[in-house]
């Protein structure tokens, strides 16, 4: 793929994740009784990306995507807490994509991102309020990452078989076994 394509498909991938984010915040949803579960709907754009790109164009693509949801209204904490479970998220992903897709489905690998999520977010809470009590709170987001983990895995496989389809993005061959 050419650069000039590379550029134009992150750009696409940055608005699409955007607009999953912004419309995922407009939802009146609450899927536990716990503040702050969220579907993860951007992250089916990651993880499509991750199967598709080169891990600096990924780490583009979440970082535009921090960046711009904080300018739509996340504020500072928002920021912090997205880059930060975002970003071990996806280097999480990555690794188990690129490196142990064996052992590993691909809606595996999205649950394993949301519990790295999570986690990510709750270290930078636990700095914001400095204290390692709110690891407690782990538990309940331990359940939220596994059902959104799920939904999102799924979601990035069909997405995925439909894209390749098409033709309009390519999977190298060694990762083509986890998506047909």
């Amino acid at each position: 793929m050419n650069t000039a394509r590379k550029t134009v498909l992150l750009g696409i991938l940055i608005a699409l994740a955007l607009a999953l984010h912004v419309a995922e915040r407009a939802l009146p949803l609450q899927v536990l009784p716990v503040p702050g579960v969220k579907l993860g709907l951007a992250n089916i754009v990651t993880l499509m990306a991750i199967f598709i790109l080169p891990l600096p164009a990924i780490t583009l693509l979440v970082l535009g995507r921090t960046v711009l949801a904080a300018a739509f209204g996340g504020g500072l904490s928002g920021f912090l807490f997205s880059l930060a479970g975002g970003l071990l998220s996806m280097l999480v992903m990555y690794v188990l994509v690129h490196h142990a897709s064996p052992w590993f489905s691909l809606p595996a690998i999205s649950v394993i991102g949301a519990l790295f999520h999570n986690l990510g977010q709750l270290l930078v809470a636990a700095v914001i309020v400095r204290t390692l009590g709110i690891l407690l709170y782990l538990p309940l987001l331990l359940v939220s990452a596994g059902i959104t983990g799920l939904a999102v895995g799924f979601t990035t496989l069909i997405l995925l078989r439909a894209l390749l389809r098409t033709k309009l993005v390519t999977v190298p061959d060694s990762l083509r076994s986890m998506i047909i």
